[in-house]
């Protein structure tokens, strides 16, 4: 009898797995660069696709936006919204919806619409759930994407090759500036290109030790219309 190489998992089931690891997965902290690039905004209505246990919502909702959450792991909106029972105060500023983000679709404007991280160890529709994202912007509205640029890097840990941040074996495609905007097929004209570059940011690596890792940025802005 053949032996059957067991599939690796895909899509919402190798999601569920993920965030099954533990009881939390993410610090919960707003990632660094984009409360520096969105800090000096003006509140309005976001969108944070691929929100995972809400962490980015959450800072945007403390300081007034009102946020949709989107992420395909029921486990991780899951508990998004327990956290966001706990925060009374901002309850009515936030709300989390599980998803699969390839068929999800919502006709509403926003202000802001942010992925970050936005990637997968195997194929998925990352294009076209990219340029759906860049039609949910309102006029005026920005749209901020942080993916995944380089592996850690440590001198104590030079030889691994994945992604500590996604704690498994496989790691995440990597992107980089030239490529996520090819992915995002910026039209010529209706938006401006406000940022596109690479920033490095430190890390625990893969064997418990401080790591540099480079992050991809692109912000866009959509032209204003009367």
């Amino acid at each position: 009898m053949e032996s059957q190489t067991e599939q690796p998992l895909q899509g919402k089931e190798f999601w569920e797995e993920h965030y099954g690891q533990a009881e939390r997965i993410w610090s919960g902290k707003v990632n660094p660069t984009l409360a520096e690039i969105l800090e000096p905004l003006p509140a309005g209505r976001a969108l944070d696709l691929g929100c995972g246990e809400g962490g980015d919502a959450f800072w945007l909702a403390s300081r007034g936006w009102q946020v949709t959450g989107v992420d395909i792991s029921q486990t991780a909106i899951e508990r998004a919204r327990e956290t966001a029972r706990h925060l009374s105060a901002d309850s009515g500023s936030v709300q989390f919806i599980a998803a699969d983000l390839e068929t999800w679709s919502d006709e509403r404007r926003f202000d802001l619409v942010t992925l970050s991280f936005f990637h997968a160890p195997f194929e998925f529709q990352r294009n076209a759930i990219l340029g759906k994202a860049l039609g949910r912007l309102a006029p005026g509205g920005r749209m901020v994407v942080l993916s995944h640029g380089s592996h850690p890097v440590s001198q104590a840990a030079a030889h691994h090759d994945h992604d500590h941040d996604h704690g498994g074996q496989q790691g995440p495609n990597l992107v980089t500036v030239d490529s996520e905007l090819r992915s995002l097929g910026v039209p010529a004209d209706g938006f401006q290109i406000l940022q596109a570059t690479t920033v490095q940011r430190m890390i625990t690596g893969p064997d418990g030790h401080p790591a540099t890792i480079e992050d991809v940025v692109v912000v866009l802005r959509a032209a204003d219309r009367p």
